[in-house]
């Protein structure tokens, strides 16, 4: 099967703080995969020098075949990407923000048509603070969607979403990846990451503590239930900060 993001032996320091050490990970053509870990294990850092924003210290890079540091403008029409924590002015209207989006892409889908998909063609006209954190969530699912995407990075994709919306969501992307658009996630929220992944790599303290299928994970750990077997990976209580 055809690889989508290939990472070797990546690593990225700050100052003397090794924040990711030696990662490999593969993802394939039309794959969900979940890079998981406690605050400050790394996902943030293994991410944005996945997208090109970080360079990284040592290692290689390849996304649809192409470096991200080099050849980032051309990589961004064909990516999508939602974060948790996206700051937009105050006074934007849902549709001006869409609007917007789609104005920085060559081609791009009808807005109109995921706002509905997702539930939000009656807030066309709202303002963006005016809107839920569910709501909010939702639209910046939207925003990576406009571009048509060939691989969406989803941070935390459904906090602050209830469980029927979180289905809803989780809908969505199965769907996508039926259409074979890959996507790379971060989940805190491990049904999730048992009804969506097809691959997962656990990250602690900036090392891979386990890479390979849910199953597999359960199966290498001491426990039967997924959620058990990610806490005894990743001993989260210990983690504290965000890198």
């Amino acid at each position: 099967m055809k690889t989508t993001i290939e990472v070797k032996k990546l690593c990225k320091s700050y100052s003397d703080i090794k924040a990711v050490e030696n990662i490999n990970l593969s993802v394939c053509l039309g794959e969900v995969f979940g890079l998981l870990g406690a605050n400050g294990a790394g996902k943030s850092t293994t991410i944005e020098c996945i997208l090109g924003t970080k360079k990284q210290d040592s290692g290689t890079i390849s996304v649809l075949g192409m470096n991200p540091q080099t050849e980032r403008k051309k990589l961004f029409e064909r990516v999508g990407v939602q974060f948790q924590e996206v700051n937009y002015q105050d006074k934007i209207k849902v549709i001006e923000l869409c609007e917007v989006t789609a104005s920085l892409y060559k081609t791009s889908l009808e807005y109109a048509d995921l706002l509905k998909q997702f539930g939000l063609s009656d807030k066309l006209n709202s303002m963006v603070n005016a809107l839920s954190g569910g709501q909010k969530q939702r639209l910046f699912i939207v925003l990576a969607l406009i571009p048509n995407p060939e691989v969406i990075f989803l941070d935390e994709l459904t906090t602050g979403l209830d469980a029927r919306a979180r289905r809803e969501v989780w809908k969505s992307l199965s769907e996508l990846k039926a259409k074979g658009i890959t996507i790379l996630l971060t989940s805190h929220f491990m049904d999730e990451v048992e009804a969506l992944c097809d691959k997962i790599m656990i990250l602690k303290k900036g090392k891979s503590v386990f890479y390979g299928t849910v199953q597999e994970a359960i199966a290498a750990s001491p426990y039967e239930k997924f959620e058990d077997a990610y806490l005894w990976y990743t001993d989260e209580e210990v983690e504290n900060e965000s890198l």
